[in-house]
């Protein structure tokens, strides 16, 4: 495709399920703020998961390369799988966009995206723009290795099962940002810790494990703090594993998730690194920016300074 046929315009991609709906209540808010501050575009709704990514796939191979998702972490997660999944230009060609109307805003908070319409359509019509690291995670379905892209943080263990629960409650139409933590301590008295193996670019840790957070930005849970110093850009992942502890200790320590001093804690360990392999004896599962996916063994892999996005204050 030569650059004539490039569009200028803005592929906007809508999930009008996301948050109570508003993605469709509010959308004519949102084209009208688009349309005042001039911003072209050309709007897409999705019907059904992982449609973002069918609807990603062909807006690249139509000519765009600016676009904007409108929905949750979840929405964001598939237009960034579309992107990596595509083979018709490089992903450092693809400039991503996003205005928050799910019920969580972990990826825009670390980007100071705002959730105010308005303030989120000025920083794209000033299109500050700079390369981002992005994830890959391979992991099973059975007997089936698959693999997911990931901008923001994955979880294993103990805040898969959360996740997993918590989506499964959205589906039936209950939304909000209490939900993964009522999740969160619901989960805490069913769930058992698991001896895990965590390679991390050649160094092996073996121990009892609550939980492991793989980040490349920082909030996650709907400003939960799992790995407080990851920085998008460095070409590492920041990795928190939090091994045995009481069921006491864990609600205790739960404020340590929101104010960033969690890797403060004896029994929580902080590493970078650019790949890692888990396996655990019994299976242990696996979610990525909000989304509930397989099971170990697990293997992930940072692409450094891999996609643009449009940012409102690039975290140091």
């Amino acid at each position: 495709m030569n650059s004539s046929e490039i569009k200028k315009e803005w592929l906007v991609i809508v999930n009008p399920n996301a948050g109570k709906a508003k993605g469709k209540k509010d959308w004519t808010k949102i084209a009208g703020l688009l349309q005042l501050y001039n911003i072209p575009f050309k709007a897409l709704f999705t019907i059904t998961c992982r449609h973002a990514i069918v609807l990603t796939h062909e807006g690249i191979s139509s000519g765009f390369r600016k676009i904007i998702a409108i929905g949750g972490d979840g929405t964001l997660n598939e237009v960034v799988n579309g992107i990596f999944t595509q083979s018709v230009c490089d992903t450092k060609d693809i400039s991503l966009a996003m205005i928050t109307v799910g019920t969580g805003n972990d990826w825009g908070k670390l980007f100071g995206i705002p959730v105010d319409y308005e303030e989120a359509v000025k920083i794209i019509k000033a299109y500050k723009i700079r390369l981002q690291d992005t994830g890959i995670v391979y992991y099973y379905h059975g007997t089936t290795r698959e693999s997911r892209y990931f901008l923001n943080i994955a979880g294993i263990g103990f805040d898969a099962v959360v996740v997993k629960r918590t989506n499964s409650q959205r589906e039936k139409g209950y939304k909000g940002k209490l939900i993964y933590f009522i999740n969160l301590l619901r989960s805490l008295m069913l769930y058992r810790h698991t001896e895990t193996s965590v390679e991390i670019d050649g160094m092996k840790v073996l121990d009892d494990i609550f939980t492991i957070s793989i980040g490349i930005g920082r909030y996650s849970g709907g400003g939960m703090m799992q790995t407080p110093n990851a920085i998008p850009d460095d070409g590492l992942f920041d990795i928190t594993v939090i091994r045995k502890m009481t069921k006491g200790d864990i609600i205790l320590s739960l404020k340590m998730l929101y104010d960033g001093t969690i890797l403060q804690h004896p029994k929580i360990n902080g590493y970078k690194g650019k790949d890692i392999i888990i396996d655990s004896d019994p299976l242990i599962h696996l979610e990525a920016d909000g989304e509930s996916l397989g099971h170990s063994p697990i293997e992930l892999k940072i692409l450094p300074k891999s996609i643009h996005v449009v940012y409102g204050k690039f975290p140091a």
